[in-house]
């Protein structure tokens, strides 16, 4: 056959990742929080993408009729004209779910180093005022002695205030500061003394004893250089700190193994004095700057709201709050189109128009995605929202995308970082995917979670005289139809921190 060269014309397919669809699997997988920055950011840089300011309630999200989960209940809306393009808010409250014609997305205790230290220390506010009120004359920043008590005070100005009442001398004042500056955030030292000696250019014995004063500050047992020092510090602050105690310090970890045998000998000390011992270490704060700095814990924002329906079933919506309510300007888009002077200016406006219809509709169907996986999820889960962690069942992501006609990589990315708000708390959507423990014999298999609520509920209600082994819960498992290892009892037990059968034994004969 002669070789010689063709044309052939040949047809193929090919998955090819756009920028839009590669935007709207980010969006999928990004949190409401980081969702919201993301959209800041696009209505700085977009001129065509405004955030809507009318108050007008766009309406309920998915409502579930009566024992049923969330169901589309709206047919979709016509297309709007360009001056009037619904926004991103709209579309995912106004038709919760899609159509079955309608496809929504788818697609195959470590210290820190603390900041540089600061050398002018007297920059910071002093430890009180010498104004008197008898003269008229109010502080320099106008605050009342009333104000100024009742600001809440870090750790940093507290020990501040202390350094500059308790020292005199200048080059123990920069050496306190710096040491300040050295602690974490439980109040441990970090670093090394002979490096800070070095860096102030002073002998290492002056940092020690600086040390050793700044160890006598309020609160007891900061400036500790590790937990025996910490609690021996607070001991000594309270006078207890006796030979029998320092003993016990140094064998902490017989402590923490609950030999108690052992710490009685080296103690030189009967069961009594021990146990009275032992109380006042547990009354100890092993992490004692944790008190002075006030820090709001902030609360999870839900993506989804559950509620139970009047009328029995649930009712489940998108949480407004969390939804970027934002909108394509159409109107300022035909402005702007009819006062272009060439062919470059009409393509960048019409570009970013259409980035702002697609940023629109990618918010819209990551609503509707992150719904639809949510509903499943509580339908699967219906046991566990009306009966406890017991009745939770075993669930996988595989199932959820087959019931749902999406890939498994999809659902992954919007249960990602999406918490519900139930009547029985909030959740993580991750939360509700359990592995499976078979059943015995031919009966049904059971979460994971369950199991463990069981295991736990066992040793809470276990005898003080008849502790439970882990052979001894493998059995009382199997009598409940859970057919389990020994070795998965243990690695469930030690998830949820409890200990051993022969530490808890120890531990339930030191309490009676």
């Amino acid at each position: 056959m002669a070789v010689t060269p063709r044309l052939e014309l040949r047809q193929s397919q090919s998955l090819v990742m756009t920028p839009q669809l590669q935007q709207a699997i980010k969006l999928l997988q990004l949190s409401n929080v980081e969702l919201v920055e993301f959209v800041e950011q696009e209505l700085e840089t977009n001129p065509l993408l405004e955030r809507d300011e009318s108050e007008e309630d766009a309406g309920a999200g998915a409502q579930a009729p009566p024992g049923e989960t969330a169901e589309r209940t709206s047919e979709a809306p016509a297309e709007a004209p360009a001056e009037a393009l619904p926004d991103s808010l709209e579309h995912a409250v106004s038709e919760t779910l899609p159509e079955q014609t309608e496809q929504p997305l788818d697609t195959d205790y470590e210290p820190g180093d603390d900041a540089g230290p600061e050398a002018d220390w007297a920059s910071d506010e002093p430890a009180f005022d010498t104004w008197s009120a008898a003269r008229g004359a109010p502080p320099e920043n106008g605050e009342s002695l009333e104000q100024r008590l009742g600001e809440e005070v870090s750790l940093r100005q507290h020990l501040l205030r202390q350094l500059q009442m308790d020292l005199d001398d200048a080059v123990d004042r920069m050496i306190g500061v710096h040491l300040i500056d050295m602690l974490d955030e439980a109040g441990y030292i970090l670093g090394d003394l002979a490096a800070l000696a070095e860096l102030l250019g002073c002998e290492p014995v002056r940092v020690e004893e600086t040390l050793l004063r700044l160890q006598r500050f309020e609160p007891p047992g900061i400036f500790a250089r590790s937990l025996k020092e910490c609690l021996a510090l607070q001991l000594a602050d309270r006078d207890r700190l006796d030979p029998a105690m320092a003993a016990l310090l140094d064998n902490l970890d017989l402590l923490a193994s609950r030999d108690l045998a052992k710490l009685k000998k080296l103690c030189g000390v009967d069961d009594e004095d021990l146990s009275e011992m032992i109380a006042e270490i547990r009354a100890l704060n092993p992490k004692p700057a944790l008190e002075f700095d006030h820090q709001v814990a902030e609360p999870v924002v839900p993506d989804i709201l559950m509620r139970r329906h009047p009328a029995g079933g649930w009712q489940i919506e998108l949480n407004a709050e969390t939804l970027p309510r934002i909108l394509a300007n159409g109107d300022y888009y035909a402005r702007v189109t009819g006062q272009c002077r060439d062919k470059a200016e009409k393509e960048y406006v019409a570009e970013r128009f259409q980035s702002a219809n697609w940023l629109v509709k990618s918010l819209n169907q990551r609503a509707n995605t992150i719904l639809k996986v949510a509903s499943e999820i509580v339908r699967r889960q219906e046991g566990f929202f009306r009966k406890g962690v017991r009745h939770l069942r075993p669930l996988t992501l595989r199932d959820v995308a087959e019931e749902i006609e999406m890939h498994e990589s999809t659902v992954s990315r919007a249960t990602s970082n999406k918490y519900i708000a139930t009547p029985r708390g909030t959740y993580e959507l991750k939360y509700f995917f359990t592995t499976s423990i078979a059943g015995t014999g031919a009966g049904d298999s059971h979460s994971a979670e369950a199991v463990r609520d069981r295991i736990k509920e066992m040793i809470d209600a276990e005898d003080a005289k008849k502790v439970l082994s882990d052979d001894s819960i493998v059995e009382l498992l199997r009598k409940d139809g859970i057919e389990i290892a020994r070795r998965t009892v243990a690695k469930y037990r030690e998830a949820m921190r409890i200990p051993s059968s022969v530490q808890r034994r120890r531990e339930k004969s030191l309490e009676s």
